[in-house]
């Protein structure tokens, strides 16, 4: 069950929406504080984070995130965006 105090990223999203899905790993990768990515290493093996690290972090991460979650996770992201001339790129 996700906690109250992390629900506050996903408004408008039902609880069965989220169970274990990409975007709930994403948002929380994204924009997670320390309270909601405990949760998360509590919630979900570390292989798993690794694994959607490399199916979908290099599309949903920023720059910073994603080089973040490379180093913890010691993991390449992939596969990036098509764009990489972002504006605003970290």
């Amino acid at each position: 069950m996700l906690p109250e105090d992390t629900r506050r990223l996903f408004s408008g999203y039902s609880e069965a929406d989220l169970e274990a899905s990409p975007l709930l790993i994403g948002r929380l990768l994204e924009d997670g504080d320390s309270h909601d990515l405990a949760w998360l290493c509590r919630t979900l093996p570390e292989a798993e984070l690794a694994l959607w690290l490399e199916a979908r972090g290099g599309r949903q991460l920023s720059v910073r995130s994603r080089a973040f979650w490379e180093v913890v996770l010691d993991r390449e992201a992939g596969p990036e965006a098509s764009v990489r001339s972002a504006l605003w790129p970290l």
